[in-house]
């Protein structure tokens, strides 16, 4: 009997919260791994999951089961790791869940470096604006933003990112140039919304010293940087993107930047910058592969990504 399977099937079914979504997981018939929580049970001669046709729940047996063993597959990596070489080659298989703007920006274009580096990792991107599960998704590290950090997840600051107020010259020449950032809730701003929770990505600035957000009036709305960037790029308004996204634009003179110099302006403010932050479940999760991710970014995101403040 591989008890170890029927455990990892058991465990799978619980984050996923049904059978069916525990076997997608696992590349299991539904049938299979209901044989397998059969088997588990009647190997410990105790009822784990109480089930029916429309729901299914741990006992309390159940739940002391799974609390007991939910991170086994962790604790065994975590021992064959100790008994290997510390600068062993980092291998198998590594998942990153990244925001979309910066997977496709950023990520997109230093993986395939990265994956040279190691060839014998095998690395999968998952790009998303929606909230990511480690455990259910089978994510090893994630990159996130501030307002997507999760108490159940240990973080470490690893970049940040400047933005920038902009608008289409059309726009501003329609328009007007806004002399402060308090002048934006008189006109049409480009705003992102979360697709989590429904919130719109705050307009911090800082002004001697003190933090503040823009008020918005008129908005166009998203749940994508990039078709705010496009939006902008036809006379729609005004948008505040990460320089990554708006680099091309302002070098192509499709945009402009906006509250760039303060010129002695006593109005002027600092755009606030955005920190990214590098996500494990624990520190059991710093593998080596992880660690060599880490150390990577570190290395190729560099000075460009440390802003330093001039408010």
């Amino acid at each position: 009997m591989n008890l170890l399977g029927l455990i990892k099937s058991f465990i799978k079914v619980v984050e996923a919260g049904s059978i069916a979504g525990g076997a997608r997981s696992l590349g299991l018939s539904a049938a299979a791994v209901s044989q397998n929580i059969a088997r588990l049970e009647a190997h410990l001669q105790v009822r784990l999951l109480s089930r029916t046709t429309r729901s299914m729940a741990l006992t309390p047996s159940g739940s002391l089961y799974y609390d007991k063993v939910r991170h086994i597959e962790r604790d065994l990596e975590a021992a064959q790791l100790a008994v290997t070489a510390v600068d062993s080659e980092p291998q198998g298989r590594l998942c990153i869940a990244s925001t979309s703007a910066f997977g496709r920006h950023v990520l997109a274009r230093l993986i395939p470096r990265f994956s040279a580096l190691y060839p014998q990792l095998s690395i999968e991107l998952i790009t998303s604006d929606s909230r990511v599960n480690h455990a259910q998704q089978g994510v090893d590290v994630s990159l996130r933003i501030t307002p997507q950090l999760d108490d159940g997840l240990m973080a470490r600051h690893i970049a940040q990112v400047p933005f920038i107020c902009c608008a289409s010259p059309g726009y501003l020449e329609r328009e007007g140039w806004p002399q402060s950032p308090e002048e934006l809730k008189q006109r049409r701003c480009l705003v992102f919304r979360y697709p989590v929770d429904g919130r719109f990505l705050r307009w911090g600035f800082v002004r001697d010293g003190l933090r503040f957000d823009a008020e918005f009036g008129d908005v166009l709305i998203s749940d994508d940087i990039d078709v705010l960037a496009q939006m902008a790029v036809r006379d729609g308004g005004i948008t505040r993107l990460a320089e990554f996204v708006a680099r091309p634009f302002l070098e192509r003179g499709e945009l402009v930047p906006l509250f760039e110099d303060g010129g002695g302006n006593r109005a002027y403010a600092q755009t606030e910058p955005m920190d990214i932050y590098l996500c494990v479940t624990d520190r059991f999760a710093l593998t080596p592969k992880v660690r060599a991710f880490m150390a990577f970014l570190q290395e190729h995101l560099g000075d460009e990504w440390r802003v330093k403040s001039r408010a």
